[in-house]
């Protein structure tokens, strides 16, 4: 890695010098006076080049496909989702220097020589105990390669285990680069814990993963760079993967099958693991009285998307069994000599006339970290004094636990077969126990004398005039709540008033008794009705105030705005409208301010800064393209955003993409 990176260094260095010295003055006009409380403007001062990109094309391409970003103020770095580059490239937020890039073997970056090796014990490597992170495969029975190459491994024309991360989805998926289909796409969402040892990153292969960042760490310095890759030392797969690596199609029919049939194929899966929220460090928890470190990260884009609730906090305090410091499969716990995949299982059956026969012999097997599921399917209930809520009024309604949106086609032509499992919860199958599944929260229906969204009392039964929460433009952003030690979770669309989106109210451990006892699992437990705003980001503020972004809604044109609510109440205490159409958004302690990410907004995109303390809008900042990610360093208040190409930001490098870095003036 170093000997490539040392010319990128002395290229980035110089673009520093000449963007400290010509880029100060940009931004609009009359900018000190805004909306402003000081006289002071934020503006670009220096960019930072994306490893291995370029205008050309391969090996890496522009940095044009991106997702989250985040920094992590205790190591002083930067990380982005680049899946163009198929990696997490790290930088320096005080050299503004790129350091490393966090990938697997199809990594572009170091052409995969930067590949993270999959946890394994060498001292439990012996006859009678299984010591590694199992692989994955899908519903038809095929091994994907977007996770730990290890046991069994093994995908025609690709070689077979050798205990590497296998690597990102990346932006194109199986296509061309221009199709970008975005629910297959990964990485995704990211976050750094507080202590800055461990990245938690959603993949395309519907999955979460943890990397150990103690080896890179170790192995170097933020200001010499780093030398060794870090561990992934946990996989959790938290829905069927679609089947990229299957014979004969791959993905293929997935991927026609977006063009109007919204993603309907078998070969789909749960589509994506996306946005995620951790609680940052390990809480103690009132609902159990007990310490904790959870990850809630939301699956699939259309249809019937879900959340999955992972206990992670024998990963991040590397205590207790090995099951419980790297998330292993059940089938590891249940019987140690046993070299299961990981799987959600199907009954072997016989297609179409002349089409394939699924025979598989991996039965059901899901993380051990998982608490629960959520499912935001339209149910008919959302009744949280049940471990799996399939009975009562879903029973009627025909609503399982999980739901699942695909089926394999019948043993006739134009039949149905059995369903495609989904998600990793539900009554025991396999080598798994009976693990929480819940629906999403209950709202009123809007009419002529109730408005639509607010919450309806969760329970047994169908309230009256109520519906089930449905989620077709997707699930937004996440933020851990510490008022209330609560999940909170933006829906764009949550009721068939598409005016209407919400912050819905996950408690991550609510007590349910099954047979005597207690067990804590994640449910519904309140909704905040956000009206004519498609909700997105969300970022906890000071005290108890949170903010809201708002995208442009499918369908219908809403106004530019950002939303400041009560996290407890879910009162609305502002509503911005200079600013809007949001993906990701930011708190910064440091300077008290709110970022956005406004990709959308109708002049152009902007970065948008409100002030959390007066609650009052004060600058847009000008990027460019497709730039709707945005994480700010706390100590130096710089202000980080990815910037494809294309746009008079990066300057010198515009061609490429870049990160730019935006700080007060």
């Amino acid at each position: 890695m170093k000997p490539k990176m040392f010319p990128l260094l002395a290229f980035v260095a110089l673009c520093g010098v000449m963007l400290v010295s010509n880029s100060c003055g940009s931004g609009p006009a009359n900018c000190p006076v805004c909306g402003t409380q000081k006289n002071a403007q934020i503006a670009l001062i220096n960019v930072m080049l994306v490893p291995e990109h370029n205008p050309n094309g391969e090996p890496g391409g522009p940095f044009n496909i991106l997702d989250m970003s985040w920094v992590d103020p205790t190591n002083r770095l930067y990380t982005v989702s680049d899946r163009i580059g198929l990696d997490v490239p790290v930088f320096s937020t005080t050299s503004n220097i790129a350091l490393w890039a966090i990938g697997g073997n199809n990594s572009v970056s170091e052409a995969g020589n930067n590949a993270s090796s999959c946890w394994f014990d060498p001292k439990l490597d012996k006859p009678g105990a299984v010591a590694t992170i199992p692989p994955i495969t899908t519903a038809q029975g095929n091994y994907t390669r977007f996770g730990c190459k290890t046991d069994n491994f093994r995908i025609p024309g690709f070689f077979g285990p050798n205990g590497f991360f296998g690597g990102f989805v990346g932006g194109q998926c199986c296509a061309s680069r221009a199709n970008n289909l975005n629910p297959l796409s990964g990485p995704n969402g990211l976050e750094v814990s507080a202590d800055g040892n461990f990245l938690f990153v959603g993949n395309g292969a519907s999955q979460l993963l943890i990397f150990d960042l103690a080896p890179m760490l170790a192995s170097g310095t933020v200001a010499t760079g780093f030398a060794a890759p870090p561990l992934l030392t946990a996989v959790v797969p938290t829905g069927s993967s679609p089947d990229y690596d299957g014979l004969p199609n791959g993905i293929s029919n997935c991927e026609q099958s977006a063009n109007g049939r919204a993603f309907s194929d078998p070969t789909c899966g749960d589509l994506r693991g996306d946005e995620l929220a951790t609680t940052g460090g390990v809480v103690t928890f009132p609902q159990d009285g007990l310490p904790h470190y959870l990850v809630s990260i939301i699956n699939g884009d259309p249809g019937f998307p879900f959340v999955t609730i992972v206990d992670v906090t024998g990963v991040v305090t590397r205590t207790g069994t090995d099951a419980q410091q790297h998330c292993l499969a059940y089938s590891q716990v249940t019987d140690p000599t046993v070299q299961a995949p990981f799987s959600p299982g199907i009954s072997s059956y016989v297609t179409t006339p002349g089409g394939p026969t699924i025979t598989t012999q991996f039965p059901a097997n899901y993380s051990t970290c998982v608490l629960g599921q959520i499912y935001y399917d339209g149910a008919a209930q959302n009744d949280d004094t049940v471990l799996i809520d399939d009975g009562g009024a879903n029973a009627a309604g025909g609503f399982a636990c999980p739901d699942p949106s695909l089926q394999f086609s019948g043993t006739t032509v134009g039949s149905a077969g059995p369903a495609v499992p989904s998600g990793a919860s539900g009554h025991a199958a396999g080598f798994n126990p009976d693990i929480a599944c819940h629906h999403g929260p209950m709202l009123t229906i809007t009419t002529a004398t109730q408005p639509g969204g607010v919450f309806c009392a969760a329970g047994p039964g169908t309230p009256a005039g109520c519906t089930g929460a449905i989620g077709p433009a997707g699930l937004g952003g996440m933020a851990f709540y510490p008022p209330t030690s609560t999940f909170l979770l933006t829906n764009s669309n949550s009721t068939p008033d598409i005016t209407v989106g919400s912050v819905d109210v996950i408690d991550p451990l609510h007590p349910i008794t099954v047979a005597g006892v207690t067990r804590f699992v994640p449910a519904i437990i309140n909704s905040f009705p956000i009206p004519n705003c498609m909700p997105t980001g969300v970022n906890v503020g000071p005290g108890t105030d949170v903010l809201v972004g708002c995208a442009d809604h499918d369908g219908r044109a809403f106004a530019p705005s950002s939303v400041i609510i009560n996290g407890t109440t879910g009162q609305i205490l502002k509503v911005i409208n200079d600013v809007g159409f949001v993906d990701q958004t930011w708190y910064n302690p440091g300077d008290n301010n709110y970022y956005t990410a406004s990709r959308d907004m109708p002049t152009g995109p902007v970065l948008g800064v409100i002030n959390a303390g007066s609650r009052q809008w004060l600058i847009n900042v000008p990027t460019n393209g497709n730039a709707h990610s945005v994480a700010v360093d706390p100590k130096s208040n710089h202000i980080f955003v990815p910037l494809p190409s294309g746009g008079p930001n990066c300057e010198t490098i515009a061609a490429d993409g870049c990160v730019g870095v935006y700080a007060s003036q």
